[in-house]
């Protein structure tokens, strides 16, 4: 008899939250979940980032304003339009005690950090060089990964939040493209 798909996305959900306990309990990893957490609501991050690009070179400024929009129209697509649908209930209320993070007000699928941090580094990666491009990425899994380091998303709505997230950016690209 094989396993339902939910009770393989639950156990690939436990295995991966064994797999954190460990920077649970580390304060150099406590520490950046912390920050990512927090640099992740909102896409904070993202919004600083084309900020300083704007700052940097000012013919970026028009990206920054893109970048800011398109933000805004990723998350309610997915706060709004996609979350309400799952209602799906986070491994915690409030997350894992030895971090300070914002309680969510929605379901926990998909992750909207992950989704919204995945969707900044791919529409960045379109205006940037490749040293850059290593770094959107690696800001976005670090948001990812935090989400269920805290415990406040399943390993599963990380994944698939990111893969939303990508998919959202690529449609954005190709139609920045096309106007």
């Amino acid at each position: 008899m094989t396993d339902s798909p939910r009770a393989r996305f639950n156990a690939f959900d436990e295995r991966v939250d064994r797999f954190l306990e460990p920077t649970r309990n580390w304060k150099p990893t406590i520490w950046l979940f912390n920050v990512a957490a927090a640099l992740g609501d909102f896409g904070l991050l993202w919004h600083i980032v084309g900020i300083i690009r704007a700052i940097a070179d000012t013919s970026r400024v028009r990206q920054a304003i893109i970048l800011s929009l398109l933000m805004g129209v990723e998350s309610l697509l997915v706060n709004q339009g996609i979350k309400p649908f799952f209602r799906r209930t986070r491994p915690t209320t409030k997350g894992d005690e030895r971090f300070r993070i914002r309680k969510p007000r929605t379901s926990s699928f998909p992750s909207g950090h992950a989704s919204s941090a995945f969707f900044a580094a791919v529409l960045l990666s379109g205006w940037s060089t490749w040293p850059a491009i290593i770094m959107w990425f690696t800001f976005a899994l670090i948001i990812a990964t935090s989400r269920a380091a805290v415990r406040i998303h399943h390993a599963t709505d990380i994944f698939v939040g990111a893969t939303i997230g990508a998919l959202l950016a690529v449609i954005a690209r190709i139609t920045l493209t096309i106007f």
